[in-house]
């Protein structure tokens, strides 16, 4: 029954947000409520951004009716969270709200999580030599992941269907596990949210009168979210003992969430070795890159989304193998590895057409110098007949010269 029940909530949150994002777009531009391009923003078409209305929508429903019957105390928490993000993406994507506030609002979205519904990373599975954790830790080690993430998430969320793709891998691969090793309740909760992100994909990435974005709603949304979910699995790893015993899960968690991980610590560490704020912003994100390497949105999404994939078997395959720090640099390493390729490439291929303009602007100086050296052609020169009329002249003016003379 839990798989007809997860498999039910993911229909809802699809058909929930199928039917709402058409009304969603005429009310936006009705009332004006709309993404304008500029020069920071890969879209230059006005697209409406209320698409994290219907992402709200469809993971509540769906979520409260699927997994009606199950022993979901913590789903109060978890939809009060929600709640928050919601108000606060909401009034982020109408007005404009400072980083300030939006920085409050999700300490006290973590502070409900964790203290009322005690959301916490409570150990840490053997990486750095530690497990169990004292609560002061366990607080502020998940409160730092709960804002980190939820930005994280909210940071990739900058081509067509990137965060709402990545976001179906991560709520899939969760659920699965959730299922398999019968936590059902957070099963359904990943496959609601993997069935409304999916709707969304179709709308956001092929649509074309239909098209939405999700906005900071939908990203917020999203990021509070999977940071439970992130949680869970860490927590029920602990004591699953089955054959779907994830080892050194802290570190599959960090391959599951690769995308928004990496890409983040790496634009982090641009702005700051260019001297900026860390929050200030930029087009420096991997997408961004594949984009200038000429690159479609859907192009870019898919590739990326690749990627997380491989690293997600990766990490898998060899936490029965390898030991937890060891497994972490492996992963890391290969993150960032992999995350600076489309920058190098595209580096290199501005450095080859530096290299072949400043050649062919070289040739054009040389042969300018060249052509201001030449002496100006004279008509002899030109034509040969020309010099022999007065080489004539003069012997047949010598030669008379001569006669007279004698």
């Amino acid at each position: 029954m839990s798989i007809f029940y997860s498999f039910l909530g993911f229909l809802i949150g699809f058909g929930l947000v199928c039917f709402t994002i058409p009304a969603l777009i005429r009310v936006s531009f009705a009332k004006h409520l709309y993404d304008t391009p500029n020069e920071r923003k890969v879209s230059k078409v006005v697209v409406p951004t209320l698409g994290g209305v219907s992402i709200f929508i469809g993971f509540i429903i769906s979520t409260i009716i699927a997994s009606d019957g199950y022993n979901f105390g913590e789903l109060k928490y978890l939809i009060a969270a929600v709640i928050i993000m919601f108000f606060i993406g909401l009034k982020d994507d109408l007005m404009d709200i400072s980083a300030r506030k939006k920085l409050f609002a999700q300490i006290a979205t973590a502070l409900i999580l964790i203290i009322l519904g005690d959301f916490r990373f409570t150990n840490l599975h053997g990486a750095f030599g530690l497990h169990e954790i004292s609560y002061a830790s366990s607080f502020f080690l998940t409160m730092f992941a709960m804002i980190a993430l939820i930005n994280a998430i909210n940071l990739i969320d900058g081509i067509d269907g990137l965060a709402s793709g990545v976001g179906i891998v991560i709520t899939s691969v969760f659920g699965t596990w959730f299922l398999l090793t019968g936590h059902y309740e957070y099963g359904i909760t990943s496959f609601s949210l993997a069935g409304t992100l999916a709707a969304f994909f179709l709308f956001n990435v092929f649509g074309k009168k239909n098209k939405i974005f999700m906005g900071d709603t939908g990203s917020l949304i999203l990021g509070v979210i999977i940071v439970i979910l992130a949680i869970k699995f860490n927590e029920f790893s602990i004591s699953e003992t089955g054959p779907y015993t994830i080892l050194s899960a802290p570190v599959v968690s960090i391959a599951i969430l690769i995308v928004p991980i990496i890409d983040t610590l790496r634009v982090f560490f641009i702005r700051l070795s260019e001297k900026r704020s860390p929050f200030s912003p930029d087009m420096n994100h991997i997408h961004h890159s594949m984009l200038k390497l000429g690159k479609s949105h859907l192009s870019a999404t898919l590739t990326i989304v690749f990627f997380n994939i491989i690293f997600i078997g990766f990490a898998i395959s060899l936490s029965r193998i390898l030991s937890i720090n060891n497994l972490m640099i492996i992963i890391l390493a290969g993150g960032f590895l992999i995350a600076y390729i489309p920058s190098l490439i595209l580096k290199s291929k501005r450095s080859s057409e530096s290299i072949k303009f400043e050649n062919s602007a070289k040739t054009r100086n040389i042969e300018q110098r060249e052509f201001k050296s030449e002496p100006a052609l004279s008509m002899t020169s030109k034509n040969p007949t020309l010099t022999a009329i007065p080489l004539k002249k003069m012997a047949l003016k010598k030669e008379f010269k001569h006669s007279t003379l004698s």
